[in-house]
């Protein structure tokens, strides 16, 4: 299993930046990707971006720029960075790890998710 616990979020002005955060436990060494997502007010959860377990980054087309993901191992820690917030950013941003844990009774190939962070634009 893997739990994953998010911070980082809160009430920022327009232009101002923000590092989000999400620290794992548990079978961190299972994880394959830790992927960020967004849910505006609203709306459906959307992908913002993924870092795979070797480091490769993907983020929407629509957020490139602006968004960044990046981990640090020695703190079982993934990130998300965003600059430049708009107020069309405010939304729940959660994190979710893809992972699979090879144990003697079998494989488990499952996602965790963390319990979200609101951030909220003001214009």
């Amino acid at each position: 299993q893997v739990s994953l616990v998010e911070s980082g979020g809160g009430l920022v002005q327009a232009g101002e930046s923000l590092r989000l955060s999400c620290a794992a436990s548990g079978s961190i060494g299972s994880i394959n990707a830790m992927e960020w997502y967004q849910q505006a007010p609203g709306k459906q959860r959307e992908l913002v971006g993924k870092i795979t377990r070797g480091g490769s980054t993907n983020l929407a087309d629509s957020l490139k720029g602006r968004f960044t993901i990046s981990r640090d191992n020695a703190k079982n820690t993934w990130y998300l960075q965003i600059n430049s917030l708009k107020p069309e950013d405010t939304a729940v941003y959660y994190c979710a790890a893809d992972y699979t844990i090879i144990r003697d009774s079998g494989t488990e190939v499952g996602r965790s998710w963390g319990q979200g962070t609101q951030v909220t634009v003001s214009s």
